[in-house]
Formats: C-alpha cells, structure tokens, sequence
C-alpha cells in the first residue's frame, strides 16, 4: 500500500511537471516564429547626443551630450514597422578653439523632441538571425531652448533676440537612421541606433545671420548677443575690433542646424496577434 502511494506520487508530480513545462512551451511558442503582422515592442534606452551648426561644423567630442528615448514599434509585414518616440536630449557648442574663437559665442539646450515614422529590416522578421539590421526614418517636431551661461547663470536666449529676430520656440524634424537588433530571448532584444535629424530651423544654438543694431535691445541681450568684447584686446586677428559692428555676419543661413544620436537600448515584445487571439478566445469560455 505505501509503495502504491508512493508511485501514485511519482506520477502525479511528473504530471504536474509535465504540464507546467507545456504551458511554459505554449507561452514561449507565442513569441517564436509569429506571424509578423501585429508583434507590438517597447524600447527604452539612452545614448549620447552631438550637435552640428554654427558654432560647429563637425562632429566634436567635446560637446557630447546625454540623451534618452521611449519608442514604440508595431509590425505591418515581415520587412516593416511604423514607429513612434519620445526624446529628450542635449545638445551644446561653443566657438572657443575653433576656427572663429574670435566671436566668441556659446550655448546649451535641453530639448523635448518626437517624432512618427516606418522601419525598414534588411532581414525578414520570421529569419531566426542573431543580429538583425535595419533603416528608419520619419518626419516629426522639436522644441528649441538654448541659453548661454553669463556671470554664472544660465540665461534663455530666445527672448533676448540677438539677432533681432523673435524665431520659434519649436520647428520641424526629418529623421534617417540605421540600426542593429540583437535578440536575447523570445521577448528581449538589445538595440543599438545611429541617427540624424534635419531641423527646419537654424536656431538651434541662437545663431543664424549677423549682428542686429543694437538701439533698443537690453543691456543683457547686447551682451550675450556679442560676447567679442570679453576677450583680451590683444588676443584677436589683425583688423578685428574689439565689437562687432551691426552688419557683421554671426552665422550661416544657408546651412540649417541638425543634430544626432548614438542610442543604446532594451527592446521588449508587448504583445503578438497570436497572443491577442489567445487572450480573446480565453475570455469566450
């Protein structure tokens, strides 16, 4: 009698065992080779951001900033994506070392941007590849707020208008980028994104066309618009005074500013449409 109770045991905890293990297998299944229409991914990461513009005509390491993204991507078909994100970022410059030190201008800004658009996979979705790499862009808006640090304090530029000119607080963005996906499991990937985004403005750093007449700007504004005068004198190139005179040119405004991204980020599958079907028929019974 005690042997049968032990077998009937054995044979109950192997079935409990068995059964665990072919739910596990049936959860797991809904992630591994799904149709590709439907599959549902939330991203999160951050990165660094650099600036190219006015007060920097290529990419320096010195001006590299923090960055951080939320996207969300939802499949149409095994090579596309549309895509939504969220980002917050820096960017900064300053002419001090490079090839116009004499202006002497600088600047910083905390943005919000987001932006809509479709993904591109070199690879088929259903292709069990370890690296999967892939295109995207689209069109979206971010916000514009640089300020420049006087006497200790950061001060906001746009108001000040130094060029005279009361520009947007936001503009338009055209995004393109690459990226590589990395698959660590059936619900987790990592990413790694290189971007670059086309702003529809080129006041980004406050800088654009030439130095406005100064009758009737602030005190402030007069200072941080021309910032020539805290150089030593004796510093500057032959034939330069020690103010720019109005007239004199500030910026490029043939050239618009942009900016870009390196992200590094965890991908998680939300859902498929094999496990919004399981879900619906759940709730039938």
């Amino acid at each position: 009698m005690a042997n049968l109770r032990v077998r009937l045991a054995i044979i109950l905890v192997c079935g409990i065992a068995c059964q665990s293990t072919l739910a596990q297998t049936r959860r797991n299944n809904i992630y591994r080779n799904v149709p590709a229409f439907g599959v549902l991914k939330l991203s999160f990461g951050t990165g660094f951001s650099y600036y190219i513009g006015d007060m920097r005509a290529k990419t320096d390491l010195r001006f590299i900033q923090p960055h951080l993204a939320v996207a969300l991507n939802y499949r149409l078909a095994e090579r596309f994506s549309v895509r939504g994100e969220v980002d917050l970022y820096r960017i900064s410059g300053k002419q001090a070392g490079g090839p116009i030190w004499y202006n002497n201008l600088s600047f910083r800004s905390d943005n919000v941007a987001a932006y809509g658009g479709l993904q591109f996979d070199i690879f088929q979705y259903s292709d069990d590849r370890f690296l999967k790499p892939y295109l995207f862009g689209g069109l979206g808006i971010t916000g514009i707020n640089p300020k420049a640090k006087y006497e200790g304090n950061w001060q906001s530029l746009p108001p000040l208008m130094t060029e005279g000119v009361a520009y947007k607080r936001s503009t338009r963005i055209g995004i393109l980028g690459f990226g590589v996906s990395w698959k660590y499991n059936n619900r987790w990937n990592f990413v790694v994104e290189l971007s670059d985004n086309f702003a529809n403005s080129d006041y980004l750093d406050d800088v654009s066309t030439v130095y406005p007449n100064p009758a009737g700007m602030s005190e402030l504004a007069l200072r941080l618009s021309d910032r020539r005068p805290e150089l030593d004198p004796a510093t500057l190139p032959v034939g330069f005074s020690a103010r720019n005179d109005a007239g004199n040119q500030r910026g490029n405004p043939k050239v618009k500013d942009s900016y870009g991204f390196l992200s590094f980020r965890a991908e998680y599958v939300i859902g498929t449409q094999a496990k919004r079907a399981e879900k619906r028929k759940l709730r039938c019974y």
